[in-house]
């Protein structure tokens, strides 16, 4: 499912925010469908946005998740955490800037979605552009998950779910899980 394993932090300063896990809203709610507003430098660095991305890192870790996007604990802001090969990272005000033209099929599931799994048409490979915690740029280029998780967790911020791209819905375990 789409959510975190390594429950890495990155540092932003000598302040230690306290971790909380956040309800995940779950589909047919109206707030998972509503698009996000991006966020400013400033509302970046204080202190309630960086306590909600460790908030976020924390309810990704618990759910088991490899992504998490803030719309899914009812904040409309351009936040997701992925999970990389260092561990979750928030990626702030992400934009896919360039895609490949091969395009693969996977099985999703989402941790708004629970129980649902589904067959979904993505780019092998994208690039991204956004701000790290400390509102420093970052461009990435991914393949595989991670690539997903980036595809997956931007459509939530544009209020599009997993199962709206689906060619196959599953109902209970994941056919990977069989």
């Amino acid at each position: 499912m789409i959510g975190c394993r390594n429950p890495i932090q990155q540092p932003f300063s000598s302040i230690h925010y306290a971790m909380n896990e956040l309800d995940v809203i779950k589909n047919p709610n109206s707030i998972l469908r509503k698009v996000s507003e991006p966020i400013s430098e400033a509302d970046l660095l204080s202190a309630k946005t960086q306590s909600l991305i460790d908030n976020m890192i924390e309810t990704m870790k618990v759910e088991n998740g490899v992504g998490l996007a803030a719309p899914q604990v009812g904040e409309h802001l351009r936040i997701i955490i992925a999970e990389t090969n260092e561990g979750p990272r928030a990626f702030i005000n992400p934009k896919i800037i360039s895609k490949s033209e091969k395009i693969v099929s996977g099985e999703e599931g989402c941790l708004s979605v629970p129980g649902v799994y589904g067959i979904v048409k993505r780019h092998k490979k994208v690039k991204i552009k956004a701000k790290n915690r400390q509102g420093e740029p970052v461009r990435m280029s991914a393949g595989g998950l991670l690539s997903v998780i980036f595809q997956h967790e931007i459509d939530h911020l544009d209020g599009i779910l997993f199962i709206d791209k689906a060619e196959k819905i599953i109902k209970g375990e994941s056919a990977s899980a069989i």
